[in-house]
């Protein structure tokens, strides 16, 4: 089975400053695969790259086998990404925009009934739905924005930052839909986050980045293990000498 994503030795330079700076990991099918960091780590950056939206400086990034550089648009056809600072229409009610997003999938109706009734499910909003967007707590908002990522079932999705800012509730309610959709439909997530005591619950696998670079990267219990540690921040902090 091919690997869902293989980065081998990428560099991201902007200006003067290397982004990412000899980036390599792999992502195997099915699993949740995360990039735990620091802001302005690189994390971004990357998955961008992965997600077709920039071009690395050097090296490669395959998705599913395909060159994010000479195969994106067929690359496109099986992601999807989500920013951490993606917005839903503010004026549309959340029901109204998970239609308007489905069509840019199908023009099928009944698909686009099924799309929204699955991303009704998945965001848990219930009633809210009907509400315009802007009445929305910033957790109510994620909830609806990754309701829209997946209910299209993508091969792969990439998440960045997928509960940046929520509280606990909501926190929690965006990992359990992360898992669960993996477990019934094979989807395969990459994601970032600067949580690293939140994503030892959630990733398969994670890689510790730091200055554009992989410092460290294996199962969480693997890693704690590894370095004598009970949670990721101490072995982050062990890896880059703070402790």
């Amino acid at each position: 089975m091919s690997l869902a994503i293989e980065c081998l030795n990428v560099t991201k330079v902007f200006g003067g400053t290397h982004a990412l700076d000899g980036l390599s990991f792999v992502v195997k099918p099915e699993e949740i695969f995360g990039l735990i960091g620091p802001n302005g780590a690189g994390k971004t950056t990357a998955l961008r790259i992965a997600s077709t939206l920039l071009l690395p400086t050097s090296g490669t990034v395959k998705v599913f086998d395909l060159d994010v550089v000479h195969e994106a648009a067929e690359i496109r056809k099986a992601i999807v990404y989500l920013p951490e600072e993606a917005g839903a229409y503010r004026n549309l009610s959340g029901t109204e925009y998970l239609e308007f997003m489905a069509r840019f999938n199908t023009k099928d109706k009944s698909e686009i009934r099924k799309m929204v009734e699955e991303a009704a499910e998945i965001s848990g909003l219930d009633e809210r739905l009907k509400d315009k967007a802007k009445t929305y707590s910033k957790g109510m908002k994620r909830r609806l924005l990754v309701a829209r990522a997946l209910m299209t079932r993508p091969k792969l999705a990439i998440l960045d930052e997928p509960t940046s800012g929520l509280d606990v509730l909501h926190s929690y309610h965006v990992r359990e839909v992360i898992k669960r959709y993996v477990k019934e439909h094979g989807v395969t997530v990459l994601l970032s986050s600067h949580n690293m005591l939140e994503v030892e619950h959630l990733c398969d696998r994670v890689a510790l980045i730091n200055k554009g670079k992989i410092v460290a990267e294996g199962k969480p219990q693997e890693l704690k293990e590894k370095f004598g540690s009970t949670n990721l921040e101490e072995v982050f902090a062990k890896v880059v000498g703070l402790a």
